[in-house]
């Protein structure tokens, strides 16, 4: 059987890209044999696919670090074939083959059962991206955060991670305050949800160890200098849910924010999320957590699409999430 996919290559010392034909033989071993419907494209995505991060750890590789689709063969006892599924994060697109294919072969420990309530098309349009701005919602709420406690703010609000953690606390009734480099797309976020939206180019972010305290939560995949504003002026007791580095991966800080204001950061780490964890993220994101608003923020792409989504992404042009179609 030969299918499709995107591939990724290292020749001569450079990280390559581009559509071939394979077949079942050539992927990855794995107990469950998915037919690939729709996957999606994840800053990760971009770094590997584009060799601009050292993300791929084998080559060549499939890329894709998202898949949904239905069983085609398994022999794992949990599936069937036929059964509606979706997998994401692990070492998908990374050390074993990945989504961007009209077939995938995984173990079943990284196979959920799609969740009643979501589509193939609405798990991708969601994808790693939406699935990391949920598990920020439930750390948060684990440690405390409620929509009595005050305002909530998401930064980085038009990328992946931002617009799906917005949608998702506004579902939840929480007061959000979107933080965004791109002021011009104010109305699309106030659309989300957003109740408030923060230029970040001229946010005034002080230098004192303490500012004034605002938020009772943040959503924060950007990191470097909005993370270490955002330990200075959180509430007492307030959470920082901390998932990405595209503003830089080193944290200037002090203490103070704490010790003095028991401030909690925490860390998401969607890839190597636990298997119970996971399947309850993801049955709240097909109800209480499901963002309302996916057309909004979803446009959808074929494969041969992804090279130029990959520079979009990384250009710092995209609004939303990328949902790629497969053959």
């Amino acid at each position: 059987m030969s299918f499709r996919a995107f591939r990724i290559f290292n020749e001569n010392d450079r990280t390559v890209g581009r559509l071939v034909q394979i077949d079942l033989e050539d992927l990855s071993p794995g107990s469950v044999v998915i037919r690939c419907a729709y996957s999606s494209v994840n800053y990760k995505d971009a770094l590997a696919g584009t060799g601009s991060g050292k993300v791929v750890r084998r080559f060549p590789i499939v890329g894709g670090i998202d898949i949904a689709g239905t069983v085609e063969t398994s022999e794992d006892a949990r599936f069937k074939p036929g059964d509606s599924v979706l997998a994401t994060g692990y070492e998908l697109g990374v050390s074993s083959d990945g989504g961007y294919s009209g077939f995938a072969r995984v173990s079943g420990d990284w196979v959920v059962p799609m969740p009643p309530g979501l589509t193939a098309a609405e798990s991708m349009a969601i994808g790693t991206a939406g699935f990391t701005a949920a598990m920020s919602i439930v750390a948060m709420e684990r440690n405390g955060l409620t929509q009595a406690a005050g305002p909530v703010i998401v930064a980085g609000a038009t990328g992946g991670v931002g617009c799906m953690a917005v949608q998702s606390l506004a579902a939840r009734g929480y007061q959000v305050t979107a933080l965004t480099g791109k002021p011009e797309q104010e109305e699309f976020l106030k659309a989300l949800g957003a109740a408030a939206v923060v230029d970040r180019r001229t946010l005034e972010m002080g230098k004192r160890p303490l500012e004034k305290a605002l938020w009772a939560g943040a959503v924060d995949p950007v990191g470097g200098e909005t993370l270490a504003w955002l330990t200075r002026t959180m509430q007492h007791g307030g959470c920082i849910a901390s998932s990405g580095l595209t503003g830089g991966s080193e944290l200037h800080t002090t203490v103070m924010p704490f010790i003095l204001r028991g401030v909690n950061l925490l860390g998401i780490d969607s890839a190597m999320c636990p298997m119970p964890l996971r399947t309850e993220v993801w049955r709240r994101l097909a109800s209480d957590l499901k963002p309302a608003r996916l057309s909004l923020t979803t446009t959808e792409i074929a494969l041969e699409d992804l090279s130029r989504a990959f520079e979009t992404l990384l250009g710092g042009g995209a609004r939303g999430r990328f949902l790629v179609r497969l053959p």
